[in-house]
């Protein structure tokens, strides 16, 4: 997100800290969900209110004749201030909107502690769809109807994970916006780390760490990021035998696998 979006994101991120002051955080996602469904669908819409020459008031007003009396006080106010921001483009104002919604119901599981879970279990359900080509087509296939997918999603997870998962699970398969599912799924990660303030590590091992283990893999990286550290473990046997390490772009690999490859590259020099 670049140039004026940068300030506009700020500015959204204040207003929805306020909308989420004695509210039904479900509730405010679920009008979040629905007007950036509108907004989403009407390009002439899109276009009006990431127009950055077009004055902010002009855009709050034309906000508040669209949704104003058909959501509720603190959802009409919250996107007026977002409207009225200055966008540098119509995708920096989409992401804004969908992000708004994931973290009010982000913000819903937190006040419900329970929003680790529903961060492990959307961890889960991604790499279930990641070892599954098939599913992972079904999921992803313009050719299957939004009904086959929410259903899907819901014979996966209904009973399994907590209702805002499964809202979560759903948002991604039926609105990627046009962005892989893997991708919608790692956005939505990436806010639940964010609101805690941690940092995600992806642990790759052939082999399950026991707790202690886990533990001193998670005090190094916290000594080295200054924050705390949460593991998300993958057990993959075609690494042989170490550790892969990625917190955000950066990835530590000591697997054998990785090692035999720079013995060869060196041999093959």
């Amino acid at each position: 997100m670049a140039g004026s979006s940068r300030g506009a994101r700020a500015a959204a991120d204040k207003a929805l800290a306020l909308a989420l002051d004695g509210v039904d955080r479900g509730a405010l996602a679920e009008e979040l969900f629905a007007i950036a469904g509108t907004i989403e669908g009407d390009a002439s819409l899109r276009r009006a209110f990431a127009d950055p020459s077009r004055e902010g008031e002009a855009k709050r007003g034309l906000a508040d004749r669209i949704f104003g009396g058909k959501v509720s006080e603190s959802a009409n106010t919250l996107m007026g201030e977002v409207v009225a921001q200055r966008w540098s483009s119509e995708g920096d104002f989409g992401d804004t909107l969908e992000s708004l919604a994931v973290r009010a119901l982000l913000a819903n599981a937190e006040k419900a502690e329970r929003v680790d879970t529903v961060e492990d279990e959307l961890f889960r359900f991604e790499r279930i769809i990641a070892a599954d080509a098939e599913l992972r087509d079904t999921l992803s296939s313009r050719n299957t109807d939004a009904e086959g997918k929410a259903g899907v999603v819901r014979k996966l997870l209904e009973g399994k994970a907590q209702p805002e998962t499964i809202r979560l699970a759903e948002r991604a398969v039926l609105v990627p916006r046009g962005r892989r599912l893997d991708r919608v799924l790692e956005s939505y990660l990436k806010l639940a780390t964010e609101r805690r303030d941690e940092l995600k590590a992806l642990v790759t091992t052939a082999v399950p760490l026991d707790e202690r283990q886990q533990s001193r893999l998670a005090s190094a990286l916290r000594s080295i990021y200054g924050k705390k550290v949460t593991l998300q473990i993958v057990l993959d046997k075609g690494i042989v035998g170490g550790i892969r390490v990625q917190v955000g772009d950066e990835v530590v690999d000591g697997t054998v696998v990785r090692r035999l490859d720079t013995v060869r590259r060196d041999l093959a020099g």
